[in-house]
């Protein structure tokens, strides 16, 4: 567990009004896809960017006397994204039925979990900056099915469906309203990814679909979010709106920036804000209406006839908390207080679960912050400018290691590096075996060193006398030797040498 008490709370954003000035009140229900191969109640796959409708079930298309069958994975994935979000796990839970009418739901109703989740409170510390953070406490995990996928856009007179997303499992996310600003809500849903990414329960991939937000905003007057904390009444809050499927931090942003100076506007105009659900328009950086909000009452939940409470035993949920691997801030931590790097450092290499493994597998018998240096600068720095991931890199992790393992011994210098890192990138090989057959050795005799610094002063005496006047000038010598050895003469015997001689 983290202590959270090292943490110092952000600022809530405050927007000024007309009028005065006010701030924001964020709560989210964040929709993530399960990993899992199958469908939630069927065998169906779920591999994206299939044929339309080849990958539905006979339950899935809701054929008469058609039965679901809960999927175990799937509930082993949600129990397990609740222990890594410190939540509680409900060994009793149980689906009931949604209904509302939509031509990708071919059931009439969706089979989800409104008064028995599978899993309760928990939290999410949510890092804002050195030494700043915001804990944002989840309220509730449930299990449910998605729809299907309406297309509007390839005929002009018509709509077409595709069924195939249809009762893919769903996580349903919900958070308090704790999230105080635009930035801090983005920061959510990343570290919301990050966690799943590492837990390997949601691949969190947002351009399709399989991670997305519903941001419910609200404004309030400076104040009224503390005594909603000390009272528990939703009624300080204001009223809040939702802004329906984001699928973008940068949009998440925009769309609550844009919602909160329009329910400002509203509010100092003398008007109410209606409760209802909108939707945001990324092309003119606005939301509009989509239709007004509905509560519990109006999906008519019931119970599903046809499943049975989901009872699940203490042992089975600790072998999954047994298997549970090292989640970011923990991985973090480590490499910050075993390897000795920065908080920056280490927040990049834990970005992300591909990042963190590559990293660790050069870092492994080797100096740590040398390690970060090349993975950050160099492997990171190229894979940017290439646009390649850890995943696609021509430079694996043991080809890397083999560069540092190289600069340790003193075979290469750091120059020397850099060049055999570009041969590796754009012809890969072995390290070790380009440096002996191509003559990349460090030159470390000292005689052949010393005899180079001594013609490059015997030939530039005017440099001599003002690098005896300056001493900083003898960086011009050390360059000369470096140039006239084709970067091969050790960088440190060259140093040494120049300042014993021009010091006497």
């Amino acid at each position: 567990m983290l202590d959270h008490l090292s943490y110092t709370a952000p600022e809530p954003k405050v927007i000024a009004g007309a009028k005065g000035d006010w701030e924001l009140v964020i709560g989210l229900e964040v929709h993530a896809q399960v990993a899992s191969n199958a469908k939630l109640f069927s065998g169906a796959s779920t591999g994206f960017g299939a044929e339309p409708n080849s990958h539905v079930a006979f339950v899935d298309a809701a054929m008469p006397g058609m039965l679901p069958v809960i999927n175990e994975f799937c509930v082993a994935q949600a129990v397990r994204t609740g222990l890594g979000l410190k939540a509680a796990i409900n060994l009793r839970s149980a689906f009931d039925r949604k209904n509302y009418f939509y031509p990708d739901l071919p059931q009439g109703y969706q089979i989800s979990q409104l008064y028995h989740p599978i899993v309760g409170e928990g939290e999410v510390i949510v890092d804002m900056g050195p030494g700043v953070a915001r804990r944002v406490r989840i309220e509730r995990i449930h299990l449910e099915q998605d729809a299907g996928k309406s297309i509007h856009d390839m005929d002009p007179n018509m709509s077409f469906v595709d069924l195939n997303r249809t009762g893919v499992a769903l996580m349903e996310i919900v958070s308090r309203p704790d999230i105080r600003g635009p930035e801090e809500a983005a920061a959510y849903v990343a570290k919301l990814r990050q966690i799943m990414r590492y837990l390997g329960t949601c691949d969190g991939n947002m351009q399709n679909g399989n991670l997305r937000a519903d941001v419910n905003v609200s404004v309030c007057q400076p104040g009224a979010y503390e005594r909603y904390q000390e009272t528990g009444d939703f009624g300080h809050l204001g009223t809040r709106c939702e802004i329906k499927n984001m699928n973008s931090m940068r949009f998440i942003q925009a769309a609550i920036e844009h919602e909160a100076r329009r329910q400002i506007a509203i509010i100092e105009d003398g008007g109410q804000i209606v409760q209802e659900t909108r939707l945001y328009d990324p092309d003119k950086g606005e939301t509009r209406s989509m239709r007004s909000k509905e509560e519990a009452h109006d999906y008519r939940y019931f119970p599903d006839p046809d499943l049975l409470p989901l009872e699940i035993e203490q042992a089975w949920v600790d072998g999954i908390g047994a298997g549970m691997p090292e989640l970011p801030d923990e991985k973090k931590a480590r490499f910050v207080k075993e390897l000795g790097l920065s908080e920056y450092d280490a927040g990049v290499l834990t970005a992300e679960v591909e990042n963190a493994d590559y990293f660790e597998a050069v870092a492994q018998g080797r100096d740590g912050k040398q390690a970060a240096n090349w993975v950050i600068n160099e492997l990171f720095g190229r894979l940017n400018k290439e646009g390649l991931s850890v995943e696609t890199s021509p430079v694996s992790a043991a080809q890397l290691g083999g560069v540092i393992d190289l600069i340790a011994s003193g075979a290469i210098s750091g120059k020397i590096a850099k060049d055999l890192f570009e041969i590796l990138w754009t012809e890969g090989g072995d390290p070790a075996e380009i440096v002996e057959s191509r003559g990349m050795k460090q030159v470390t005799d000292t005689g052949a060193i010393e005899a180079e610094v001594d013609r490059i002063i015997a030939e530039n005496p005017a440099q001599v006398e003002k690098a005896k006047q300056n001493p900083k000038l003898a960086g011009w010598f050390v360059g000369q030797v470096l140039k006239a050895t084709g970067g091969k003469a050790n960088p440190a015997v060259v140093n040494e040498l120049v300042a014993r001689k021009l010091g006497g």
